[in-house]
């Protein structure tokens, strides 16, 4: 709109055009005030009805609650008004009406429940409160690239598409593509591992990625955005300092430029950067540590899984951002290198927050024949992912790299309580629209 004004911008002695959504209106009889919102902010517009055109007056008046008005005026100092200015209109346009019914309020005054603000997530978006979780995830999702390019790292787009699933299974999403099967991808893990024997060597990517789990909980999405690293020449203690930079680099960006949505979630006084390095812990002194708490009714053995509730026990235990190493080779993906001087302990690891784990990641194996045995040992038929492991026929580098959950990092930063309150139009067993 020619000549707009935010209304955060509006000064005292201008003149201005502002236009947004009717946030609310106060009729105090010879007097009346609309709340204009727009997405800096809100301004107060005086209605003197015995010194105003009476059509103004009404048009404002008459104005159900999130119509989209366009205001022009002059703005004037008012201590008493919210933002300390206020618009004193010479007209008033009613651009778009809202119907009188709203399915949710979005000034906040009446709690929604998740499912119905998911079913009306724009009108969700303009509660300050909703604008401000995706205004940090696109802050994030910012300072992870310039970290990743700091460390010159090329960013990357790989397919969606796939002939056959990342790590096989049943989490696969199968369509039709064209008359044959094709599945959405589970990860970019293959592609990135063949861009670092390209000539990139170094690459990042942040993406999709399509997970058919069975599940139907707080912290599990069916679509969820990857942020993805992989590097040649590198092993996997070079990935986990990688990892940390990238992450604190997303709560440092997060401190210094979202104090105003950090304020409308309530966290500015308690939001914190990790402070100094994180520790790694061995998967056997994960497990030692938390068979120690007792928060398990049967002890964790050499081999076994942690569960939900042995991660929550060791993550209140170490009580910040912490690595586990050396994990039972037996129990990560084929594609996970073992140790050279002991092949029952692998290269993997995972990056954990005291309520979950964000990352998986590792050294890769470059190896040719070693590769093909990891399928085979997974049950894995080599043949179908030819085009991926004959590209290790013709000189593939050591390399690291691991995979982060956008969401989830997003979630624990800001301490919600439900994942689907990081994506804008989540994808789970339930639900497919919007």
């Amino acid at each position: 709109m020619n000549g707009r004004t935010y209304t955060a911008d509006a000064e005292p002695g201008d003149t201005v055009t502002i236009a947004g959504w009717l946030h609310e209106t106060r009729d105090l009889g010879g007097i009346a005030f609309l709340i204009l919102r727009d997405t800096s902010g809100k301004i107060q517009v005086k209605l003197e009805k015995d010194e105003m055109d009476d059509a103004l007056v009404e048009t404002g008046l008459d104005a159900s609650r999130e119509s989209v008005l366009k205001v022009e005026g002059d703005v004037k100092e008012e201590p008493r008004a919210p933002t300390g200015v206020e618009v004193v209109p010479t007209s008033i346009e009613v651009i778009a009406e809202a119907e009188t019914q709203l399915p949710l309020d979005p000034s906040g005054k009446v709690d929604a429940e998740l499912p119905t603000r998911l079913n009306n997530r724009t009108l969700d978006l303009r509660r300050e409160e909703a604008k401000a979780v995706f205004e940090i995830r696109a802050e994030v999702l910012r300072a992870v690239r310039e970290a990743f390019r700091s460390f010159a790292a090329t960013e990357i787009n790989t397919p969606k598409i796939v002939a056959t699933g990342t790590e096989g299974g049943t989490e696969l999403f199968p369509i039709s593509y064209f008359g044959e099967e094709a599945f959405m991808n589970q990860s970019p893990q293959l592609f990135k591992q063949l861009m670092v024997g390209s000539g990139l060597e170094r690459v990042f990517e942040i993406g999709p990625i399509f997970r058919a789990e069975e599940h139907n909980t707080p912290r599990h999405l069916n679509e969820a955005t990857s942020i993805d690293f992989e590097s040649a020449f590198f092993d996997h203690t070079e990935a986990m300092d990688v990892c940390e930079a990238v992450v604190k680099a997303a709560y440092e960006a997060v401190a210094e430029n979202c104090e105003r949505e950090l304020e409308a979630l309530g966290l500015d006084e308690e939001f914190a950067v990790p402070d100094g390095e994180f520790p790694r812990l061995t998967y056997e002194e994960a497990i030692q540590r938390i068979n120690a708490t007792g928060a398990l009714d049967e002890q964790l053995v050499w081999g076994d899984d942690l569960p939900t509730e042995g991660e929550h026990a060791l993550g209140q235990d170490v009580g910040e951002h912490y690595f586990i190493t050396d994990w039972p080779s037996e129990i990560k993906p084929f594609y996970i290198k073992d140790h050279d001087d002991d092949e029952t302990l692998s290269t993997g690891f995972d990056m954990m927050h005291p309520r979950m784990e964000l990352v998986s990641g590792g050294q890769r194996e470059h190896r040719y024949e070693e590769l093909i045995a990891g399928f085979e040992q997974q049950g894995l038929d080599p043949e179908a992912f030819d085009y991926y492991t004959k590209m290790f026929k013709y000189g593939m580098p050591p390399h690291a790299g691991w995979g982060l959950g956008a969401e989830r990092l997003i979630m624990t930063m800001l301490d919600l309580d439900n994942i689907r309150e990081a994506v804008l139009f989540p994808r789970d067993r339930q639900r497919l629209s919007p």
